[in-house]
Parts: C-alpha cells; structure tokens; sequence
C-alpha cells in the first residue's frame, strides 16, 4: 500500500502489502539457508549450520516501541515549554514581552524547518526529531505564556486537557469504529496540510510588512481556520495511528517507531496550537 505522507513515504516496508512485507523462515525473524552468494555455501553434517548464512534480527516496531518514543518525544516538548515559560520574564501590563515574541518565533521556525527535513529525509535520525520537539516546546511555552496572561488561567489547561482528550477520543473511534483510511483520505489530509501551511507562511510574511487580516489570530475569521485546523489534526491522527497499524503488520525495524513518534507529536501540536485560539476567543472580554 502507497502512502502519500512524504512522513511515511520513505519507509519502503509500509509501501507493501501486510502478508508478504518481510518474509521470513524458521528462526523467529532470521532468514536462515544457503545465502545468495555461492561463496558462502558450505557442506556439513545435516544438522549443524556451519556454511550457513543468518541475518540477525534487528528488531521491529511494536505498539511498545512507538508509545516509548512518543512519551520521550513528547517528554522533551512539556519539559522545554516549562523551561520557556519559567525562564521568560512574566507578563503584566505595559511589560515588555519582546523575548517571548522572539522565543515564539524562533522555536515555531526553527520547528518547522526541522519538520521539513525529518518529513523527507530517507533515514529518520532520532537527535532530529528531539531537536524538533525541543524547538516546539520552545514556542509553545512563549505562546502558551502570552495567551495566559491575555486570556486568562484556564485556556492553557483547557487547551492541554483537550489535546488530550482529542488523542483518547480519535484513538477510541479509530479502534471501536474500525475507521479504514484509504489514498482518498491521505491526499485529501495532506493536501490541506500543506495549503493550511501554505497559508500561515502568506499570513507571517504579510505580518511582517504591516498587514494583519487576522487569518490565524484570535477573530472571527480566525475561529474558521482555528477549527478547520482541529478536525485537520484530528484527520492527522488518524493518519498517525493508521501508519503504526501497518508499520506493525509490515514488520518495520524498530528505528522506525520514530517516525510515529514524530507524525504523533506533529499532529498533537497542531491540536494543542487550534484549541488554544478557540478557547481564547470565547474567553476573551
């Protein structure tokens, strides 16, 4: 099965299909026989393996695999916004909150530069994408700051409360509901991913020279990408659970888990970021 996640794409055993993704023969995950050079076929005493070729197992993703490194992506995302939002000066009125703007900005940057290399780079590289949690908790500790001292004290644990209900929520109605996700579902999703992305690049660049139409700010129009972004990531979740599933059938090696440990924090952000402007918005004065 083809993916069009470029996240997911490059994973050469989620591209086949379950039963016949990574055969193998007696040895519990060693391909064991005569290799397929002559060179190292040998003869022996039927019973012994001396001439014989193994390819040790290197290990495979299991649901175990993929919830510990989500758990230690999304460790270092809480424990740099907490460092952020500690180390920050605090916001009160008339104060200067230029360092958390440039914490706000460098972080979401630098996050979406490495997001963009771990999207398409053929290997994943574990340090990447804890460097990219660790630049994601940067900004989302600057903004989480700035919205609690505009907004007040319950937007950010509603905000966080709510990523997480939406995580158990979609994973319950992904499980109990037998949800299938077909090419249909991941060109679509990708594709407003990129437009939705595309749009808040237009929206920065505008900002910078003056022009503010509020598209992803706390307004009215805002309200409209805020949710089409909600129920965005909660498509992205689906797309994320759909990967471990077959990622888990196609037998793919165990470095991989962090491939979904990556999609899965992506899309808990984008969660996170859609909920704490709805909640704003209707807690603003």
């Amino acid at each position: 099965m083809q993916s069009n996640n470029p996240v997911f794409r490059r994973s050469g055993e989620f591209n086949r299909s379950g039963a016949y993704a990574n055969q193998t023969y007696a040895g519990n995950g060693t391909t064991s026989g005569y290799g397929s050079d002559p060179s190292t076929w040998g003869v022996g005493v039927p019973g012994e393996t001396t001439g014989y070729t193994t390819t040790p197992d290197q290990g495979r993703m299991t649901i175990d695999s993929v919830v510990q490194k989500t758990g230690i992506s999304l460790g270092v995302v809480i424990l740099t916004a907490i460092a952020t939002w500690v180390l920050t000066p605090d916001v009160v009125p008339g104060a200067d909150i230029s360092a958390l703007m440039a914490a706000a900005t460098i972080g979401s940057l630098g996050a979406f530069a490495l997001s963009m290399v771990n999207s398409f780079k053929k290997v994943v590289s574990p340090a990447l994408v804890l460097a990219f949690a660790a630049l994601e908790g940067v900004a989302l500790g600057a903004i989480s700051k700035i919205f609690d001292a505009q907004f007040g004290d319950g937007v950010v644990s509603g905000a966080v409360f709510g990523t997480f209900a939406a995580f158990a929520g979609t994973l319950a109605a992904y499980k109990f509901l037998n949800i299938k996700v077909g090419d249909k579902f991941r060109r679509g999703v990708m594709a407003a991913v990129f437009g939705m992305v595309g749009l808040s690049l237009v929206s920065l660049v505008m900002s910078l020279f003056g022009f503010n139409i509020g598209l992803f700010g706390v307004t009215g129009i805002g309200m409209i990408t805020a949710v089409a972004g909600l129920v965005l990531g909660v498509f992205m979740l689906i797309m994320d659970f759909d990967f471990v599933e077959q990622g888990i059938a196609n037998r793919l090696p165990e470095r991989d888990s962090w491939i979904a440990a990556f999609a899965m924090t992506v899309s808990l952000v984008w969660i996170y970021t859609n909920l704490l402007r709805i909640l704003a918005f209707f807690n603003q004065d």
